[in-house]
């Protein structure tokens, strides 16, 4: 049973795949109003957990690092892997076609990768190239949308787990200590 987390965002969304059968379940909350550990006896802790799957970034500051302690303790805990899984990679995989995945990143700023791109930029709506439609877990998309964005309809999107199912073929484990996170601010000071 693998558990994947994301806490990247104010919607965050905990997962729970069995390898072996059909089973596949999903529980997205706002995390601002129900903590993390109040979802966790959802997915009862009791399983047989083999591999715990985090959302590394980039994203909330305070969120990445509730989301990734919690995983890489129940990891370390249990004694299987982890697996880092980039936020913007986990948004862009619930789409067929090519899109842009995007982040809030505060103070009308979003972090966005456009296909194409091995990086994710940092920018206001302005600086979003408007090629492909947006995809991703945006509180309030109003300032994309009066930028000229348009949002992928989520009736054409795969779920945050089928997405999640795709990374996973290719992801790889990390040695607990080489676990990253992705920020999406540098915190070095003004000049």
């Amino acid at each position: 049973m693998i558990l994947v987390i994301d806490t990247s965002s104010a919607v965050s969304t905990l997962a729970m795949i069995d390898p072996d059968s059909a089973r596949r379940d999903e529980l997205t909350f706002n995390a601002r109003e129900t903590p993390l550990r109040m979802q966790f006896p959802y997915f009862s802790p009791g399983r047989s957990w083999t591999k715990v799957a985090v959302a590394t970034g980039p994203g909330s500051f305070t969120g990445l690092r509730v989301g990734v302690s919690f995983g890489l303790g129940l990891a370390m805990g249990f004694g299987i892997p982890i697996v880092p899984l980039p936020t913007l990679d986990i948004q862009a995989a619930r789409s067929d076609e090519p899109v842009t995945a995007v982040v809030d990143a505060g103070r009308g700023r979003y972090c966005f990768k456009v296909p194409g791109d091995k990086r994710p930029r940092l920018g206001e709506p302005a600086a979003i190239p408007t090629s492909h439609d947006l995809v991703g877990n945006i509180a309030d998309r109003r300032s994309l949308v009066a930028g000229g964005h348009r949002f992928k309809p989520d009736g054409e999107l795969r779920s945050f787990v089928q997405a999640v199912e795709i990374l996973l073929r290719t992801a790889r484990e990390v040695p607990y200590r080489n676990l990253e996170i992705e920020y999406m601010q540098s915190f070095s000071p003004k000049r």
